[in-house]
């Protein structure tokens, strides 16, 4: 199968989010947000750890208070994935967890204050290494760009970010991202369009406020695939009202549909039909949740039928045919053995298995001579 992606992505300067490099040629990052309550140590160390089982490069915390800046602390000394702090209204909150090791500063310059505010937390992040994130959001922009604009639109979310790029740049602080988010799709795409063309900074890409499971990941696989085909978007979030690791699990599946990064098994699964020699939707459902562990690549094509079925049993890496009595495996694209429906399931599994584990063998081994 081809894994080469044609899309050629914008040229972006690269910043450093703790030990995660964003934009440059590094791979496309993957996000998401807490949705515990931040003083509640126990369940955001819990919740930030199930992100990182699912495969997220860096966790957002919201740190609404002094307390919970306090609280992020001590969330902190337990986890090692790079983590960002979502600062809003209190300057001096940015300026205490900048004391206690955050990894980047989420600012809306819609509620952040005056310019000496954001002077005093450039300069903290400066000091302690620290990259930040310009975060604009159609929700909460400016007064006088709600007044000049009338109503959040591409180009007012465009000054919104250009007007604390320049204050950046100004202040020679160069350590940023930014993200232009509306929960209107056109509106983002093409404020992001336009943000691409005006500055070199890496890209945080999301739909804000997208919706629920299904209805936000359609949204967010509408918007941000349209931007990553353009080759724009360095960092991504998926926002959805769901469990956060449906978040990172959407996030991954959406690039690796464009051949920008692969993280765990891609399958592809035929709809189903009256010619299925067995139960295709119940496998994958069951398949999909048992193997969801495995971060290692893999393409494993599941197909009730011959009609389809070889062709694209021999371009995957395993590919399971439909057929009657048994089925057939393929294992590199070559017939391997048969298998009958009752150990489907678990043969399915075992050689998945088996087969992920040799690549990241073969992966280590690379990396290690490297």
């Amino acid at each position: 199968m081809q894994h080469i992606s044609p899309i050629k992505r914008r040229p972006s300067r690269q910043i450093r989010v703790g030990s995660l490099l964003v934009g440059g040629d590094a791979p496309i990052s993957v996000q998401s947000m807490t949705n515990t309550e931040t003083c509640d140590v126990e369940a955001t160390v819990g919740q930030i750890r199930a992100l990182e089982k699912a495969g997220a490069d860096l966790v957002r915390v919201s740190v609404p208070s002094m307390e919970a800046a306090e609280a992020f602390g001590k969330i902190r000394e337990q986890i090692e994935l790079p983590l960002v702090a979502d600062i809003h209204f209190d300057y001096r909150i940015a300026l205490r967890v900048a004391e206690l090791g955050v990894d980047c500063l989420r600012i809306n310059p819609g509620n952040i204050g005056r310019e000496d505010r954001v002077r005093e937390v450039v300069a903290a992040a400066r000091d302690k290494g620290i990259s930040m994130r310009i975060g604009v959001n159609a929700g909460s922009l400016e007064k006088d760009l709600q007044k000049k604009y009338g109503e959040p639109t591409p180009a007012a979310l465009v000054e919104s970010a250009l007007r604390h790029v320049d204050y950046l740049d100004r202040l020679d602080f160069q350590e940023y991202k930014v993200s232009v988010k509306a929960s209107d799709v056109f509106m983002a795409v093409e404020a992001y369009r336009q943000l691409a063309r005006e500055i070199e900074q890496p890209l945080h890409l999301g739909i804000t406020e997208a919706g629920g499971l299904r209805s936000g990941t359609v949204k967010s696989a509408v918007g941000l695939g349209a931007l990553l085909m353009d080759g724009i978007g360095d960092t991504l979030r998926i926002s959805l009202a769901a469990d956060p690791v449906e978040e990172i699990k959407v996030g991954f599946d959406l690039l690796k549909s464009l051949r920008l990064r692969s993280k765990g098994v891609n399958f592809i699964a035929c709809p189903s039909c009256s010619r299925q020699n067995f139960d295709v939707v119940a496998t994958m459902n069951e398949l999909e949740n048992r193997v969801e562990d495995l971060l290692t690549p893999l393409d494993v094509a599941v197909i009730g039928c011959v009609v389809n079925g070889p062709g694209e049993a021999r371009e995957a890496e395993l590919g399971l045919t439909g057929g009657s009595p048994q089925h057939l495996l393929y294992i590199d694209g070559k017939p391997a053995s048969k298998v009958d429906s009752a150990q489907l399931l678990d043969q399915l599994e075992e050689v998945i298995r088996t087969k992920a584990a040799e690549k990241q063998a073969r992966l280590d081994q690379l990396l290690a001579k490297d």
